[in-house]
C-alpha cells in the first residue's frame, strides 16, 4: 500500500519513457528517470518518499525531505500567504503551515520548529507549530534511564523545552545544560526523572555516567557562558582571587573546573578559560 508522507520500499511494477511506475494492486505512483533510484538488495524495489502535488496525484522521489508523516525538524519560511506559511522541506511543493497551526504567526525568512501531520480527510500534508498539542505524555513510552531522540524546541528561564522520541514532551532543566544547544537541534539525551504527573525530566549526560551535576560545576558553566564565553581564572589563580569571585573555596573551583574540561566543555588557557561546548 502506498503511504503518503514516509520513505517507503515499493514495487517496480514496469518502466515507461516518463520512469518507473511503483506500487502494487491498491495503487501505482511513477518515479521519474531523472531521479535515477537505486534499486534495493533484491532489484524489485526501491526506497522513495511519496507526497502528494497540488492535484493530489501521488509523486515519489529518491530525495529525503527534511521532514516525515509524525515527525518534527526545524524548517525555513519561504512566503507567507492568505493560505499560511509556506515552509522549505527539501521537496516541492513547499510544506504548508496553515495560519489555525501557527502557534504564533510565523515570518518570512526565519526558522520554526514544525510537525508534520495528516488531513485524514483529504491526505493532505501539512506542518504545525503548535507543537505540544502534537505531544502525548498520558501514554509514555519511554523508562527512568532510556537514551531519547530529542528535539528542541522552546527555550525559557527553567530549561529547554523537548520532544522525546517525536512523541512526548520533556524538559532540560536549565542546571543540566552544559553546552550550546539552539532551537532546532536533533540531540541525544536520557530520562533522567518521571514524575508523577507523567512530567519527563531529561538530561543531556548518561545516566550512570554522572548522576547528578555537582552545583559548584553549574554555577562554574553558567558564569563562563554568562560571561561571554571566557573567564580570566584558573587553577593558577589564588585561593583569596577564587573565594571573592566565586565564594568557595580553590579545591571546590579545581575540581569544578576538572569536570568541565573533562566532559570537553572547556579550554584552560594561561589567561583563563574558554567555553567551547
Amino acid at each position: 500500500m502506498i503511504r503518503n508522507g514516509i520513505i517507503q520500499d515499493l514495487a517496480i511494477l514496469r518502466r515507461t519513457k516518463d520512469g518507473l511506475v511503483l506500487g502494487d494492486e491498491d495503487g501505482e505512483v511513477v518515479l521519474p528517470l531523472s531521479e535515477r533510484p537505486q534499486k534495493n538488495a533484491d532489484g524489485n524495489t526501491v526506497r522513495v518518499f511519496v507526497h502528494r502535488d497540488p492535484e493530489g496525484r501521488f509523486l515519489a522521489t529518491a530525495k529525503v525531505p527534511r521532514v516525515q508523516l509524525g515527525g518534527f525538524a526545524s524548517l525555513r519560511v519561504n512566503s507567507i500567504d492568505r493560505h499560511g506559511a509556506h515552509m522549505d522541506w527539501g521537496l516541492r511543493p513547499d510544506l504548508l503551515v496553515p495560519h489555525n497551526e501557527q502557534r504564533r504567526p510565523l515570518e518570512e525568512g526565519r526558522w520554526y520548529v514544525v510537525r508534520m501531520a495528516i488531513d485524514e480527510r483529504t491526505d493532505r500534508l501539512f506542518g504545525s507549530t503548535r507543537i505540544e498539542d502534537h505531544l502525548d505524555n498520558d501514554r509514555l513510552t519511554v523508562h527512568e534511564g532510556d537514551a531519547v531522540e530529542l528535539v528542541v524546541y522552546g527555550r525559557s528561564d527553567l530549561g529547554l523545552a523537548v520532544v522525546v522520541n517525536d512523541l512526548h514532551q520533556g524538559l532540560v532543566h536549565a542546571n543540566e545544560i552544559f553546552k550550546h544547544v539552539s532551537i532546532g537541534d536533533r540531540i541525544t539525551g536520557y530520562v533522567k526523572r518521571i514524575r508523577d504527573d507523567h512530567k519527563l525530566d531529561i538530561t543531556l549526560q548518561p545516566i550512570g555516567y554522572r548522576q547528578y551535576i555537582d552545583a559548584n560545576t553549574a554555577m562554574l558553566a553558567r558564569r563562563i557562558q554568562g560571561r561571554g564565553g571566557f573567564l580570566p581564572f584558573s587553577d593558577k589563580s589564588s585561593a583569596e582571587e577564587i573565594h571573592a569571585e566565586f565564594g568557595i573555596s580553590k579545591k571546590a573551583f579545581k575540581k569544578a573546573l576538572g569536570a568541565l574540561y573533562k566532559d570537553r566543555l572547556v579550554r584552560i588557557e594561561e589567561a583563563g578559560v574558554v567555553w567551547v561546548g
